[in-house]
């Protein structure tokens, strides 16, 4: 595995070239890891917009379910387990590597009859597409802590988060497109049009990001910007070993635990959402096809600003605390998860209202879970202190979502459902005030 090793470090410039190629490498850097985790995104949620192609060929929501299950259980494991690896690799490589082997992946979901025609199969493939999805978020992770300081993160991080939103919000046009190309009965075209497109996108991912400033001739980060954390040491530029991380800066870090509780019940709302709404919206509010296509675009777009004014919020209001932020932000998902719920069928502009409503608060809750993880351990440990948050939010909240959410509306219809996400709405609340005198009291000491 020598060839996944973080570069060498390069002597350092002359110091007139290093301002100018700082300010050009870090937005490099910044297109390269948006771009890229945008490219992500295209080939994560396909199996959402083929599921109700899946149920005319005979295959229960449950079924489904346990299908879509795959990707969030293999994601939960990666993005902890892989986490840690990127933390010890070249972000430059592993950004790419696994953006090309996910839209593989989904690239043969489309292509291949078998590769649908089981719970097994589609299982198996999409338990691959989520291992391989876990290697994203890591290396941006630890391209965003080298090459941005403290007193900038927040905005930045609230920025490249939106990534998700383009990507994830391209699903539903490229699906729509994609049938256009190829013909309305050729719906596998949901996989194999997007995973494509990702695989262009992890070519240019691979030209533009650059592993740390040191591996450029640069200084690091906090020199260059003077901006010195007050537990910051030489120390924290030296790669570390697993156990370094894991036993020093994870396994300890009180405040890390709270938040990767609070994110189940985030995720679970974002996904019980996001992943039932093409069968919902059909089943039971009549939208056809391109309806609950453009509805699910709307979900993921309404994210940008909703994120960029929740980072606002915790970095100006409340000076750099992310819980009052995220009470706010989930009492109002609360209010139009309820609405979307009870609004009856034949007032699509109110459901479509809410499917906005809730997109654009969702994502500030889980933008701030992770710029805390990055903001509570050591640089070399950003990814492993990341995937624990993403751990608990994946195999906690989004397999809940894609599993027992199924079996609960084949039973108890989608009113059981919603009781569920209302509950999680609650739920995520709750956690989220447990961090918040731990939280207050960090802050007064920095």
């Amino acid at each position: 595995m020598n060839w996944l090793k973080p570069p060498a470090h390069k002597p350092t410039m002359p110091a007139e070239k290093i301002d100018g190629a700082y300010k050009l490498l870090r937005w490099q850097v910044f297109i390269g890891i948006f771009i890229g985790y945008a490219g992500y995104y295209l080939v994560r949620k396909n199996f959402s917009m083929a599921m109700p192609h899946l149920q005319d060929q005979g295959f229960s929501k449950g079924e489904l379910g346990i299908a879509l299950s795959g990707v969030s259980v293999a994601y939960g494991l990666s993005k902890f387990l892989m986490g840690n690896v990127s933390d010890r690799s070249n972000a430059r490589i592993f950004i790419s590597l696994g953006l090309f082997l996910s839209a593989l992946t989904i690239m043969l979901m489309g292509l291949f009859p078998w590769a649908t025609s089981s719970v097994a199969i589609m299982f198996t493939l999409l338990f691959l597409n989520g291992w391989f999805q876990g290697m994203g978020w890591p290396p941006s992770g630890r391209v965003m802590v080298h090459w941005f300081s403290v007193k900038e993160r927040g905005t930045m991080m609230s920025i490249w988060n939106v990534a998700h939103n383009v990507g994830g919000g391209l699903v539903g046009p490229l699906t729509v497109w994609g049938l256009a190309i190829f013909g309305k009965e050729e719906w596998k075209s949901a996989f194999y049009f997007p995973a494509a497109v990702a695989m262009v996108i992890a070519g240019i991912a691979y030209l533009l990001v650059r592993d740390t400033p040191q591996s450029c001739g640069l200084p690091p980060i906090e020199a260059y910007k003077n901006d010195y954390p007050k537990d910051y040491s030489a120390s924290h530029e030296k790669e570390m070993t697993a156990k370094e991380i894991f036993m020093e800066y994870i396994l300890r870090n009180r405040l890390l635990w709270y938040i990767a509780l609070a994110n189940i019940f985030v995720y679970l709302l974002r996904y019980g959402v996001l992943d039932w709404a093409p069968v919902y919206l059909k089943e039971a509010k009549g939208f056809d096809v391109k309806q609950a296509s453009w509805a699910y675009f709307a979900y993921e777009y309404a994210g940008i600003p909703g994120t960029l004014l929740c980072g606002w919020i915790s970095d100006k209001v409340f000076k750099g605390r992310r819980a009052p932020a995220m009470v706010i932000y989930m009492l109002a998902v609360l209010v139009f998860v309820i609405i979307y719920w009870k609004n009856p069928a034949g007032n699509p502009m109110i459901d479509n209202i809410s499917l906005i409503a809730i997109g654009f608060l969702i994502y500030g809750p889980v933008m701030l879970i992770g710029v805390q993880a990055l903001d509570l351990v050591p640089k070399k440990a950003a990814g492993t202190a990341a995937g624990l948050t993403g751990l608990f939010g994946y195999l906690g909240g989004a397999v809940f979502a894609n599993v027992a959410l199924g079996y609960i509306v084949d039973h108890f219809g989608w009113d059981g459902g919603f009781i569920v996400l209302t509950a999680a709405c609650i739920l995520a609340i709750f956690f989220t005030l447990l961090t918040w005198n731990k939280e207050k009291e960090k802050m007064a000491a920095a």
